[in-house]
């Protein structure tokens, strides 16, 4: 009876460790789904980098406590998969939005995010941010904004003087 009970508490600290050490952590509601469509979003997840899992409630509940996180025992009931990201915050808020556009028996429950426990509009906003690459990319067009500007200026003052002394 004990080797069960070490089982589970390991798997209660795996789950404790995950939601710590996870930039973003979702917990949706998968009942509805054929088997086709969840290995079709198990896919979609694991090309984003996402872990996808399904534990008991009760030891979700052990483990949510543990790290702290006890607001998230109340959506807790019925069949809920977590979705752990430690790299990127948006994306498996990202995958799971837009997968449940596609498949309505996908329901976002709630999640953290960044160590905070966040609400369905905070995943669903957070959901509509580009990714890293594409604020890179907002963040590079913003930088060369003024030094573009600014060679435009330089070669129509150049022009005009050459206009000048032709």
């Amino acid at each position: 009876m004990s080797k069960v009970i070490e089982q589970k508490k390991q798997v209660v600290s795996e789950i404790a460790e995950k939601l710590r050490d996870s930039q973003s952590t979702i917990l949706v509601d998968y009942r509805g789904l054929d088997v086709a469509e969840v290995t079709e979003l198990r896919s979609q997840l694991r090309e984003a980098g996402v872990e996808f899992k399904v534990y008991k409630n009760t030891m979700t509940r052990r483990a949510v406590e543990e790290a702290e996180l006890t607001e998230l025992n109340d959506i807790l009931v019925g069949p809920t998969a977590i979705a752990f990201s430690k790299d990127d915050v948006v994306s498996p808020a990202k995958v799971l939005n837009n997968f449940g556009k596609e498949h309505q028996a996908l329901e976002i429950k709630g999640g953290v995010v960044e160590g905070s426990v966040a609400t369905i509009e905070q995943i669903k906003e957070l959901a509509e941010l580009p990714n890293y690459e594409g604020m890179v990319s907002m963040l590079l067009s913003v930088l060369q904004a003024p030094v573009r500007n600014f060679a435009y200026a330089t070669k129509a003052v150049a022009e005009q003087k050459e206009e000048q002394g032709a």
